[in-house]
């Protein structure tokens, strides 16, 4: 299941890892692409279910850095891109968060990503 193998990172988020097959009611994401990256890369993550997505990218101390996608989403892939342009380069980690429609339970999965200029 997804975050059978986990780790933490020096943000303090835990980091999914595994085999990347996809547990009942949980987000999934993959590792973004390309990575590292300069200065446009693309997240793309499977939702089992529809639900209220939140996609965020944190610097590697824990700041919320941007909001690339809030609102209503529909069971199946998505995908966002980001444009780092306006941001140092580094490494940066990606929250995608799922709450679920049907019985409100919230799931959280964290990938780290490299800019490189």
């Amino acid at each position: 299941p997804l975050g059978a193998c986990r780790k933490s990172d020096a943000a303090g988020f835990r980091l999914a890892g595994g085999s990347g097959r996809i547990g009942a009611g949980r987000v999934s994401p993959e590792q973004n692409y390309p990575n590292p990256f300069n200065p446009t890369t693309t997240i793309r993550y499977m939702l089992p279910v529809s639900g209220i997505v939140t996609l965020k990218i944190y610097d590697v101390l824990g700041r919320e850095v941007a909001t690339l996608f809030e609102g209503q989403q529909e069971a199946g892939y998505q995908s966002v891109d980001w444009n780092a342009s306006h941001v140092a380069t580094g490494v940066y980690f990606y929250r995608v968060t799922a709450i679920e429609e049907e019985n409100g339970k919230t799931f959280s999965a964290v990938k780290k990503m490299m800019l490189a200029r």
